[in-house]
């Protein structure tokens, strides 16, 4: 939700409880901080696992919240050799 305050838009975030509790922050810091991490994974400042360990979250639930505020992901095929490369090491490291 978007409203105009003083010439400025504020952006409401809605989270959900389980995500709140999970960011360990004091309720009223939760909002801004979580706008950071957000803002600085959609400009490409921060890769998606430096943006969801700043924000206090698992990978999965950073991916969620990307999804709920439709954040287009940044993955290239380059990320997907690297993803591949290390899955097939961890995969080594257990035969």
């Amino acid at each position: 939700m978007s409203k105009e305050v003083s010439g400025e838009m504020e952006h409401i975030l809605k989270i959900p409880g389980d995500v709140m509790e999970a960011l360990r922050l004091p309720p009223d810091e939760v909002e801004t901080e979580l706008r950071k991490e957000l803002a600085l994974y959609q400009r490409g400042v921060l890769s998606s696992g430096k943006a969801c360990a700043l924000a206090g979250m698992t990978r999965w639930e950073f991916e969620e919240l990307l999804g709920q505020r439709q954040i287009r992901r940044h993955y290239t095929e380059k990320n997907l050799e690297e993803d591949i490369k290390y899955a097939r090491s961890q995969q080594l490291r257990l035969d």
